[in-house]
């Protein structure tokens, strides 16, 4: 009885600014996933393009962010950043975690380009159409269907990942959750109350996704041929 009474203590004392650095790790997330998708397709071009030096600086720039702990890259890129020009802790936060995500997004849209057939590329380029056109009108919106799946699990892993600026200083949620701790001596149950903030988060984020992949569903059975009218002899 005492876990109930305790969290319901925190959610009448703490829920206020809960519900507001949630807010924070909503728009922190935002802005991060949307450098990184920048980022991503960037880079994903650069795997493709076949040209050696820009293959070579995107399979770098992959390598090392997959072969370092987040935590490291975000202490890394924080202080570097800061220490070249001033931004904010969300800014800065913002672009660490969108530098980190870039990679992966990277390697998203690289598989995503790649699956379709290289024929209808070069169906289209046999049509007089440049090879940048091409690419935005014909593969990239195949690319991007088949890519969101993966993308949504990586939004999702990048929302869970945005917790970690709190050693920066960005008020989000688990930035709350120490300061709440620390002032009521009940961690259990505040990061208890904050696990679930964070699930009901993730649960939006999913419907949110799951209702995408539906519009943008293309397993739908195709239209029957037409039938060729026969001519009289």
């Amino acid at each position: 009885m005492d876990f109930f009474t305790n969290i319901t203590d925190i959610i009448m004392h703490h829920g206020k600014a809960f519900l507001e650095a949630a807010w924070v790790t909503v728009s922190l997330t935002a802005v991060s996933l949307v450098m990184a998708s920048v980022i991503g397709l960037v880079f994903a071009f650069f795997k493709v393009s076949g040209v050696f030096i820009l293959q070579k600086l995107a399979d770098a720039y992959i390598f090392v962010v997959r072969g370092m702990p987040l935590i490291v890259q975000l202490m890394f890129l924080y202080y570097g950043i800061s220490s070249v020009i001033v931004l904010s802790d969300f800014t800065a936060g913002a672009l660490a975690l969108g530098i980190h995500s870039g990679a992966y997004i990277a390697e998203i849209f690289r598989g995503a380009i790649q699956s379709i057939d290289r024929g209808q590329m070069e169906a289209a380029r046999s049509l007089g159409m440049p090879y940048g056109l091409a690419m935005r009108r014909i593969v990239l919106p195949q690319a991007f269907k088949c890519a969101i799946p993966p993308l949504g699990n990586q939004f999702i892993i990048g929302l869970k990942d945005s917790s970690l600026v709190a050693y920066i200083a960005v008020t989000e949620l688990f930035n709350r959750a120490l300061s709440a701790q620390a002032d009521n001596f009940m961690p259990f149950e505040t990061y208890f109350v904050v696990g679930l903030y964070y699930l009901a988060l993730v649960a939006i984020f999913s419907f949110i996704l799951n209702r995408l992949e539906k519009r943008l569903d293309t397993s739908k059975t195709p239209l029957p041929p037409r039938k060729h009218k026969e001519v009289a002899a």
